[in-house]
């Protein structure tokens, strides 16, 4: 069964855009798991613009479900989630000042530093996840360096699933059949939505945990938190 991991950046965003406490992070993370979310996604960036170091702190005891950190594996961010001993890492190959993750890892031209990294979060039993393009040759490198699970990047899928939906998913539905077969789990986000969430899950069912933000966050400022999580549930049920 599919997971709803809830990414809160867009709270902290709109937190640090006046300063203070107002919207609470710590709150947010509290009222998804409340509502219903399977997991709590947060992408600590290097210059803090959304979800703080602090955040990350503030938020691993007050949650039960799983807590997933995101970000580039630089010295500082490998310390943050061995501290907090985060239920999975997933590893993006961000530069520091990128707007958003927009790539996948070159798995094959990484490896030895990817082996690496990974060797120290699942020494410390950290669940190791790895964004990666629907390209075959990545998810055979994936298959390589040791992670646990890929997330598919799905952009691409959201792009190009208004104009023809079975051209789009065609690529996911191929990487996720071979991670299947290298039994790598597979997990999914980016741009995903209400109007295309279900259609992906029909297509690939045995996706492990689909992380949902931007879309969710702005979903519920029309339909109300607790409504939204509930809608997105729906999605990926059978």
């Amino acid at each position: 069964m599919t997971r709803l991991s809830v990414n809160i950046n867009k709270i902290a965003t709109l937190r640090n855009s006046r300063g203070g406490h107002m919207p609470s992070v710590l709150d947010a993370a509290i009222n998804c798991q409340k509502f219903g979310a399977e997991g709590i996604t947060v992408h600590p960036r290097p210059d803090e613009r959304h979800i703080t170091r602090q955040d990350v702190y503030d938020i691993k005891p007050h949650i039960s479900t799983e807590f997933n950190i995101e970000g580039y594996p630089s010295e500082a961010f490998i310390q943050l989630v061995l501290d907090v001993k985060a239920d999975q890492v997933t590893l993006v190959p961000d530069q520091p000042g990128q707007l958003t993750s927009d790539h996948g890892w070159d798995t094959i031209a990484n490896h030895d530093f990817l082996v690496d990294v990974i060797g120290r979060f699942k020494a410390a039993g950290i669940r190791t996840s790895i964004f990666v393009d629907p390209d075959l040759k990545q998810i055979e490198g994936a298959s390589r360096v040791g992670t646990d699970r890929i997330e598919l990047y799905t952009e691409p899928y959201a792009t190009l699933y208004p104009i023809d939906a079975d051209k789009a998913v065609e690529p996911f539905v191929k990487a996720a059949e071979l991670a299947h077969e290298f039994n790598l789990g597979i997990n999914a986000g980016h741009d995903l939505s209400l109007k295309n969430l279900k259609f992906l899950i029909d297509k690939i069912p045995y996706i492990d945990e689909v992380s949902i933000g931007h879309a969710l966050i702005a979903d519920a400022l029309y339909l109300g938190l607790r409504n939204t999580i509930h809608e997105y549930l729906d999605c990926i049920r059978p």
